[in-house]
């Protein structure tokens, strides 16, 4: 029995704002965004979405095409979590109005617990191979004003439908795996913005990179060469290339640039995406146009604190057939752009208590975060 990834879709906020608008408020040479982070803008966010709205549009075009009967588990990964108690799937189950026999839960480790879910999703699926599993990764990356990290802002979500028999991508049994406590990035329980150490952040990366890579080497005596596509985690595009480049250094051998370009293609428009970043990048590869069929791809997961996984998938036949690229292309395009200004003022009034507060309707996407009352947040689900 082959599982893996069946069906997949996006979303992203509603607004966005150009890096080179940042740099020309702040008196930067738009150069230190464009080449120095390999990024040209960002998602942001209006006041009537969050992680709870771009999870479900993502998740409802999956099961527009799919039978949602068969669906037995939710799971969402996120950092950005918006209850310390219930799930944020569990406000997506509503709104997409599935069974009630369906197993809900969030997962949390940085930007890596997408993969986390991702493989707990096809181990559901080995034991119950008539199950399907709902995989959603969804966050909105927000930093303090004048930071390093304010121009690697982001937001988005993907949704995957893991199943037996897969249209698009067969996850391989077997990964490496990596596990160091480092403080490189952490956001308090009582911040809205998390607390980073630059270097230290990318020394952890890295490490974590060849750590789990070597693991992987280690479980299946995999070579370097046998893998034709990368795509690394992407806190920032420029990252990924770090990865890539410290990567070949460490095996001793070549590794093009070319074998990961395209998977930064959506990561540049989007910013980063903490769990969802990684397969934006799977996405994006997807939507290339390359004959991948029978293709190995070689994915990178990071999280903070640190854990990494480094695993393998195999593109099916026929793939092509099942992608959806004006999807993407529609989220990203329908985006409002933002003065500096305007960003500014939303960084700013962003709601992070639970006082009640009635959201201003902005959006016309399909779902959409009402406001909060009496300390419970409220969802609708627009027809």
């Amino acid at each position: 029995m082959i599982i893996g990834i069946h069906d997949l879709d996006v979303a992203t906020a509603h607004y966005v704002l150009d890096l080179d608008e940042m740099a020309q408020a702040l008196g930067v040479d738009p150069a230190k965004y464009e080449k120095g982070l390999g990024q040209d803008e960002f998602s942001v966010p209006a006041p009537d979405e969050d992680i709870v709205t771009m999870a479900a549009e993502a998740a409802s075009r999956v099961l527009s095409r799919n039978d949602r009967t068969r669906i037995r588990s939710v799971l969402f990964a996120t950092e950005t979590g918006i209850d310390q108690s219930k799930a944020a799937g569990v406000f997506v189950h509503g709104l997409l109005g599935l069974p009630h026999t369906v197993r809900t839960v969030e997962f949390k480790q940085a930007c890596y617990s997408g993969t986390a879910a991702l493989q707990a999703a096809v181990n559901q699926v080995a034991r119950y191979p008539e199950d399907q599993v709902l995989v959603i990764t969804a966050d909105v990356a927000r930093y303090a004003v004048g930071t390093g990290g304010e121009p690697t802002q982001g937001a988005g979500a993907v949704a995957m439908l893991v199943a037996a028999d897969p249209n698009l991508v067969v996850i391989e049994p077997g990964s490496g795996v990596y596990t160091s406590d480092v403080n490189d990035f952490w956001r308090p329980n009582d911040s809205s913005t998390p607390f980073v150490e630059g270097k230290l952040s990318l020394d952890a990366y890295m490490d974590a990179n060849v750590g789990a890579w070597d693991d992987l080497v280690a479980q299946r005596g995999l070579s370097i060469t046998d893998i034709d596509r990368f795509m690394h985690h992407q806190p920032f595009t420029k990252m990924a290339r770090k990865a890539h480049s410290r990567l070949a250094e460490h095996v001793g051998l070549p590794l093009g640039d070319d074998l990961i370009e395209q998977s930064m293609v959506y990561n540049r428009r989007i910013g980063n995406s903490y769990t969802a970043s990684l397969y934006f990048g799977l996405v994006a590869q997807l939507h290339a146009g390359d004959a991948l069929e029978g293709r190995r791809l070689g994915l990178f997961s990071y999280g903070s604190g640190s854990v990494a996984e480094f695993f393998t998938a195999v593109v099916q036949e026929g793939y092509s057939d099942y992608l959806h690229p004006e999807n993407v292309t529609q989220s990203l395009d329908r985006r409002v752009p933002l003065t500096f200004e305007e960003y500014r003022d939303l960084h700013a009034n962003y709601i992070g208590e639970s006082d009640n507060v009635e959201t201003p309707i902005v959006t016309a996407a399909p779902f959409r975060f009402t406001g909060i009352t009496d300390r419970v947040r409220q969802y609708e689900a627009r027809s």
